[in-house]
């Protein structure tokens, strides 16, 4: 602001100028065309001269004022109001491009495209199936008599058929509350047809080793420990 009202103030004294200028010549033009030196023509074109001089000054005069005395209080709430409907529209537009991308809410790669380009999408239908990679899980059913013996956060390990000699060191993330019967689909080292309860290993493959669908043998320990031998259920990798 202070440099507006020094430029302002030097437009003004400039104006100034040019009309004293103005005036002067016509007061001269205006004597001599009294004395028949100049004609007619010469003293309206001086006349004319100093309108417009004025006019510029009174302009440039009207300027300073106003950034003398800074924004009315009407213009301050237009300027407001203009604001915070351009912020609301910005607000609007950015919502807009939000909803127009697919954001997954975990690191994870996908399996499934469910809709083609052009459909029209919704949340009630799903785009994509996605599985997590970090961490994989494995899940395991366990007998009733053995459930018991395992805790959340206990260690456990899981051996691929692809790598029998390998244990891969994971820990038991969750323990169904609930028995079901052993489900059809589900291979178990020996028969059962007594209650299970579903039970997930949770295992870091940094080297993604592990594989969707994969069987593998879930290790789980009775002590606490990882076990050399323990409960032992084939099981499938999930992500």
């Amino acid at each position: 602001r202070p440099q507006e009202i020094a430029e302002a103030r030097a437009n003004v004294e400039s104006a100034r100028a040019d009309a004293i200028n103005a005036r002067g010549q016509y007061e001269r033009r205006k004597t001599l065309a009294a004395n028949s030196i100049v004609n007619q023509q010469d003293l309206e074109n001086a006349k004319a001269a100093l309108d417009v001089a004025e006019a510029k000054l009174a302009a440039s005069q009207k300027i300073l004022d106003l950034a003398v005395a800074g924004p009315r209080k009407e213009d301050i709430g237009q300027a407001e109001a203009a604001l915070r409907a351009d912020e609301a529209q910005a607000a609007f537009l950015r919502q807009e491009l939000a909803d127009a991308q697919l954001l997954a809410p975990v690191d994870a790669v996908v399996r499934t495209r469910l809709m083609e380009p052009g459909e029209m999408a919704s949340p009630q239908k799903p785009v994509f199936s996605l599985a997590v990679t970090d961490p994989k899980w494995v899940r395991a059913y366990v007998a009733e008599p053995d459930i018991g013996k395992l805790r959340t956060g206990m260690a456990a390990s899981v051996a691929l058929d692809s790598f029998p000699q390998r244990r891969f060191i994971g820990w038991v993330g969750f323990i169904s509350p609930v028995a079901e019967f052993t489900p059809k689909t589900v291979e178990t080292t020996e028969l059962r047809t007594s209650l299970v309860y579903e039970v997930r290993i949770f295992v870091k493959d940094p080297t993604d080793e592990l594989h969707l669908g994969s069987p593998a043998t879930v290790y789980l320990p009775t002590n606490g420990d990882l076990p050399s031998s323990g409960i032992a259920n084939i099981a499938r990798v999930q992500q």
